[in-house]
């Protein structure tokens, strides 16, 4: 049963304030020299926001987000599909695409081959056809799993192919990103994907297309600075690490001392970068009532 937004919990920025509503969060500060998370004793896993001793299947069926402070641990892109799509509804596209060496750097064969082991995925970024509350939409989703989902040549043909599919078919577009920046061991051809992965994002606005990104921890670097920000509608996850540089080089750089919650979701949200915090138990919610407030455009009848 679909329900009014103002029902809905988050935060946001900008005209939607009319439309939903406000909730205050508050940040929450997170060490940034810290692992995500760390083994504490056999079978628990402590959280880096309250140290509390999590149990792993406690953790899986809180959509890994811990229970007494809220802080959300990575998801991978299997997982954040399936929290966001309707039972069954995702099709994969383009998934037999995968990077090659071909500036023949050192070790990054091997890289890739443990990347994939760790990860089951043939690139740093899933994407497909899919429903939500019945309504056709494409989505991709980055999996930091897979050397820090950085984005190299594939990863950008990816968002480019998932782009082409929305105009094609006249659906929204949805990606919820996750990235250490371009990928280094690529060099040109992965700085280059910004550009192309912009241009794509351009042809989805000249389409009268919806396109909404979904920055989580950490989100950073080129793909930052490329086609999420170039979103309709830009959210985050609370206390999502989002630069184009990490605090630690600003700092460096500038020789001032930045406030704890600098490049935090909540930060952001407050200087205008973003236009809503969502808890990740709420974001599927929240990607329904978007999808309604919008289904007067061409899409919301197509076939998936």
């Amino acid at each position: 049963m679909f329900k009014s937004p103002i029902d809905i919990p988050f935060s946001l920025n900008t005209s939607f304030m009319d439309s939903f509503g406000k909730t205050k969060y508050h940040a929450i500060p997170v060490d940034l020299e810290k692992k995500s998370h760390t083994d504490t004793e056999p079978g628990r896993i402590e959280c880096p926001g309250c140290r509390s001793k999590l149990l792993p299947e406690d953790l899986d069926a809180s959509y890994r987000v811990c229970t007494s402070c809220g802080h959300h641990f990575p998801l991978d892109a299997r997982a954040r599909i399936a929290l966001l799509v309707d039972d069954g509804s995702f099709q994969e596209i383009n998934p037999g695409l995968y990077s090659s060496n071909i500036l023949d750097f050192a070790r990054y064969d091997e890289k890739l081959a443990a990347a994939s082991a760790d990860t089951g995925l043939n690139e740093a970024i899933v994407t497909g056809l899919a429903r939500l509350d019945g309504a056709p939409f494409v989505l991709g989703a980055m999996d930091s799993g897979f050397m820090m989902a950085s984005m190299g040549s594939v990863v950008g043909e990816k968002v480019v192919r998932a782009g082409e599919t929305a105009i094609e078919q006249k659906l929204p577009l949805v990606f919820c990103v996750a990235s250490g920046g371009a990928r280094m061991q690529e060099g040109m051809v992965a700085l280059m994907q910004m550009a192309k992965t912009s241009a794509i994002i351009n042809k989805v606005h000249n389409n009268g297309l919806l396109f909404i990104a979904v920055l989580t921890h950490p989100t950073t670097g080129g793909v930052l600075a490329s086609f999420p920000s170039l979103a309709d509608i830009i959210i985050a996850e609370p206390g999502a690490l989002i630069g184009f540089t990490g605090p630690r080089v600003i700092e460096q750089t500038i020789k001032q001392k930045l406030p704890e919650t600098f490049q935090r979701s909540e930060f952001l949200l407050e200087h205008g970068m973003l236009d809503m915090v969502v808890e990740r138990q709420h974001m599927k919610s929240t990607l329904q009532t978007i999808f309604k407030l919008h289904q007067g455009g061409p899409y919301g009848t197509q076939a998936v």
